[in-house]
């Protein structure tokens, strides 16, 4: 079977669309990972690793082809991109530009899948770097100024626009790209009653960047707020993506919770994570300054439950958390839930931070979720997060230094985390 499997490989790049169709579509159960014979698409040693190198190639091409192929090519190589052994080979510079170019074209109609892909590679470090540098040709103010068409994404399934856009010609960075095209998806209504490209999968492509200090620096660093850099307002690219914290699709939120966790380890960032939007606020090592993302609401939201408060204890909490419906129910992933604790957790690395989480009513959301609690481990986190809001501040922990440097008495829930593998902060 392996033997006839791969006599199929060099029909990936036949001269016949026909041939070509219908050897990817007999290869492409094969590309699972349970998959018995799925080695023939990975690099080996030996005669026939020119061959297995040539599959990937094809089926990089075949993504360009029109929808049915693009398809089942797309489909393939999400499912090969779990192993390292292809990082490599997918995480070229030509191809990255097409995948990217092809997720930002709203036309793209297989963006959901090529957006999935990009997750998958993303976890790989190269693949990381590639996209923090990564720049796209696009064409400016098409149709309209401040707008692009990216010009990478033309292929059988996302055809050119007619007539072809006279534009200026220009190569913008592509994360705030990708970010801006990750906020619209959420919000742009479907045409003719078909569902469009959610792109629900850059979260999680997020989420692996801000596992990189280059990558936290990026939503840690103030930019314009439009893509194409036409604002000369500034705003943090993180706070774009904190409305979507109680978003209902499951990977959307939860790359959102996992990038704003790894954000939080940057403890100079702080205060602009908390601050409100009516504050002007620099992240170090940066020294722009742009509003505060006002993110505890954001963060708050998806541990709060249904459960009435006295007035004092209301007037505590951010606005957006004052008198909730009885219908407000928390976030139902425990995995998620101990990720929004454990960003609270981190918060409370500073003398400040700690201050401002016991002043805006985190004891009293997290004490209510404590009693409704279920999983062991989300609420051994709760009660290392009210450890620390309820313990008593000593001399040691005064001065803080504009909220930068890790005090002496987090520092000691700290080594006491560390001590316990199953206990520890990790970035997700």
């Amino acid at each position: 079977m392996e033997d006839q499997l791969r006599e199929l490989l060099p029909f990936l790049h036949d001269r016949s669309p026909q041939v070509r169709q219908i050897a990817l579509s007999n290869l492409l159960g094969h590309t699972d990972a349970d998959s018995p014979y799925r080695k023939i698409f990975l690099p080996s040693s030996g005669l026939k690793k020119t061959q297995d190198t040539d599959a990937i190639r094809d089926l990089k091409l075949l993504c360009r082809e029109p929808t049915t192929v693009a398809h089942d090519a797309f489909r393939a190589l999400v499912n090969l991109s779990d192993s390292p052994l292809l990082a490599p080979s997918l995480s070229d510079t030509p191809f990255l530009t097409f995948l990217v170019s092809y997720i930002l074209n709203p036309q793209a109609v297989l963006a959901d899948l090529a957006a999935m892909l990009l997750s998958n590679l993303s976890a790989a470090p190269s693949v990381q770097s590639a996209l923090l540098a990564l720049a796209i040709p696009v064409i400016a103010d098409y149709p309209v100024r401040g707008a692009y068409y990216a010009e990478q994404s033309r292929c059988g399934s996302c055809p050119a626009p007619e007539p072809y856009p006279a534009g200026t010609k220009r190569e913008v960075e592509a994360l705030p790209l990708l970010l801006d095209a990750f906020v619209l998806s959420a919000r742009v209504p479907s045409r003719e009653g078909e569902p469009g490209s959610q792109l629900h999968f850059l979260a999680s492509v997020f989420a692996n960047l801000s596992l990189t200090p280059p990558g936290r620096l990026f939503f840690l660093t103030p930019r314009p707020k439009e893509p194409m850099g036409t604002s000369e307002d500034l705003e943090y690219p993180l706070a774009k993506l904190l409305a979507f914290t109680e978003h209902p699709d499951t990977i959307r939120r939860g790359g959102v919770a996992s990038t704003i966790k790894n954000c939080a380890f940057h403890a100079p960032a702080h205060r602009a994570l908390l601050a409100p939007e009516s504050a002007r606020v620099a992240a170090p090592p940066g020294a722009a300054a742009a509003p505060g993302m006002d993110a505890l609401p954001s963060i708050l939201l998806p541990l709060a439950g249904p459960e009435e408060l006295d007035l004092e204890e209301q007037d505590r909490l951010p606005p957006a958390l004052q008198l909730l419906p009885p219908t407000k129910t928390r976030e139902p992933d425990p995995v998620l839930r101990r990720t929004h604790v454990e960003t609270l957790l981190l918060l409370c690395t500073t003398r400040w931070g700690r201050d401002f989480l016991r002043g805006h009513g985190v004891y009293e959301v997290v004490r209510a979720m404590h009693l409704a609690e279920g999983v062991e481990k989300v609420a051994e986190a709760v009660e290392r997060l009210v450890v620390l809001l309820k313990g008593v501040e000593g001399p040691e922990t005064e001065r803080d230094d504009a909220g930068l440097e890790v005090d002496t008495g987090a520092s000691a829930v700290r080594k006491e985390e560390e001590s316990d593998e199953d206990d520890r902060i990790e970035e997700v």
